[in-house]
């Protein structure tokens, strides 16, 4: 598989031309309704002008849809997936990479069943692997099979004794009947139990792991009957648990009157710790994104912020700020971050230490990064993407293996 040239994330003046056209009007019509001229629409649809947010209000108004729906780039997680589509394709299949933003904006639904499919794909093979693997290496199983075949070459043998020694005596044939009593009771235990491990192992075998399955969970609004497995079941208890903790430290009451407001000068006016504000204003704020790591960088929880691509499997991005955060405790970090999409995030990040239950135990660090929609307005900012092997940033320092969209 084989790239034309790098992605680009869709504009808002690409997806005000599509709808345009997709209702039959001209730009003059449209710039009437909206009260501005036909030549500064023209300017916009070709992204030669920037959108204002009162332009883009008469604009929405005009095409009867929400100001938000024209919002430059919001079919980041749409474009990632595809990019991630893409590479895995055969070889001999070149992707026009170059026309993904048209392809996603022109037949969103086209380019969300490819999505699904890719998704789909990629879920049955790492469940195929991970049965294949559980299959081979289990010990119960590999015991129980072995129990199945011992009872029933047994009760073969006992069988074929008795039919070919039709005069046996009484005495060895009440002898032989015990053991094919004993044998046939023997294999309906262990094939019935086989049976319940094996119901309970296609349960399991969930498409997607626990820690994927619990921020889908998060991401979807925690629907009651959203968690299959009882790894992400124990996940979700967890969090809810951290939650209830942070409520009770600090109460709805103190929080939310500040919410969205700075939070090194919230934690200082509260008196609070800065990860426990991070933590509860990431809840308070729908459109904030969320990361929680311990110190080995192992991923706790996250939730991506408005407009962000969906958390991929794999290791995190090692620019992300949350892992500048881990390496200086009690220090806060915060940076502006530029996703491989083009969207602007402001990200706050802590790290604090959790000191064991004495003084022979060790003590054990976490990190809570909050991130929120930005814009820049010439600030340097740090680019952060994917993990490693999805992520089409070449010349970035903290890259620990190739990816596979340069190929």
């Amino acid at each position: 598989m084989t790239f034309a040239s790098t992605t680009s994330r869709i504009s808002a003046g690409a997806r005000i031309r599509d709808m345009r056209l997709s209702q039959g009007r001209a730009q003059a019509e449209l710039a009437k309704s909206a009260g501005i001229s036909a030549a500064y629409l023209n300017l916009i649809e070709h992204d030669r002008r920037s959108l204002t947010a009162p332009v883009r209000t008469r604009l929405a108004e005009a095409l009867g849809t929400s100001p938000e729906e024209l919002e430059s780039g919001r079919e980041e997680s749409l474009l990632s997936a595809l990019r991630i589509a893409a590479a895995a394709a055969p070889e001999q299949i070149s992707v026009e990479a170059g026309r993904m933003a048209e392809f996603a904006t022109r037949m969103p639904g086209w380019a969300g069943l490819v999505v699904a499919l890719s998704q789909r794909a990629d879920a049955l093979e790492r469940r195929l692997a991970g049965l294949s693997d559980r299959m081979s290496r289990n010990p119960y199983l590999l015991d129980t099979l072995h129990e199945v075949l011992s009872a029933v070459t047994s009760l073969r043998s006992t069988a074929s004794i008795l039919v070919q020694e039709p005069e046996i005596g009484p005495d060895w044939r009440d002898r032989f009947h015990g053991n094919l009593d004993q044998d046939s009771r023997r294999l309906s235990v262990t094939a019935q139990a086989l049976v319940a491990y094996l119901e309970s192992f296609e349960q399991d075998a969930a498409l997607l792991p626990p820690q994927e399955e619990f921020e889908a969970w998060i991401a979807e609004g925690r629907p009651e009957s959203g968690l299959a497995t009882d790894a992400a079941k124990d996940l979700a208890l967890q969090w809810s648990t951290i939650e209830a903790a942070d409520r009770a430290a600090l109460p709805d009451a103190m929080i939310v009157p500040v919410a969205g407001g700075e939070p090194l000068q919230i934690a200082s006016a509260l008196a609070k710790p800065l990860d426990l504000v991070l933590r509860r204003l990431a809840g308070l704020e729908p459109d904030a994104g969320l990361m929680i790591c311990d110190g080995a960088g192992g991923v706790i929880v996250r939730r991506p912020a408005r407009g962000m691509a969906a958390f991929r499997a794999g290791d995190p991005c090692a620019m992300l700020p949350v892992f500048e955060a881990l390496a200086q405790p009690g220090s806060p970090v915060q940076r502006l971050i530029e996703t491989e999409t083009g969207q602007f995030l402001r990200a706050y990040a802590v790290a604090s230490r959790l000191p064991g239950p004495s003084a022979a135990a060790p003590v054990l660090s976490r990190a809570v990064m909050l991130m929120r929609p930005a814009t820049n307005e010439g600030e340097a900012a740090v680019p952060v993407g994917p993990t490693c092997r999805i992520c089409p940033r070449s010349d970035c320092a903290g890259r620990r293996v190739a990816s596979i969209l340069q190929r």
